[in-house]
């Protein structure tokens, strides 16, 4: 994963109601919810709710789909992957030591 997609994708879960959004999906899992029950559980407002998921959705962390009147909206897990390897796939290689040079003059 791209470090820029990377950054856009940890700046919309910084908010703390789309990182509830996104953490109540998952827990849905590949059936998702509708707007009107991530509304009903995250009890917030319906325009607050459509303006978070524009984000996320905008960023590919929620996949929304239309089934007649509803839309469902379901987890993009696929990047959630991508976005957890990325920041994991150097877990414990180490890091070298920077030495700076502290001689007196």
């Amino acid at each position: 994963m791209e470090l820029e997609k990377a950054a856009l994708c940890l700046e919309k879960l910084g908010n703390p109601t789309r990182l509830r959004i996104v953490r109540l999906l998952v827990r849905a899992g590949d059936d998702g919810l509708s707007v009107g029950e991530i509304q009903r559980h995250l009890e917030i407002p319906a325009s607050t709710l459509s303006h978070h998921l524009l984000h996320l959705a905008g960023a590919g962390l929620v996949r929304q789909e239309r089934q007649g009147r509803v839309l469902r909206c379901r987890p993009g897990f696929g990047l959630i992957r991508d976005l957890i390897d990325m920041l994991t796939e150097e877990c414990c290689a180490g890091v070298e030591t920077v030495s700076t040079d502290l001689k007196a003059s």
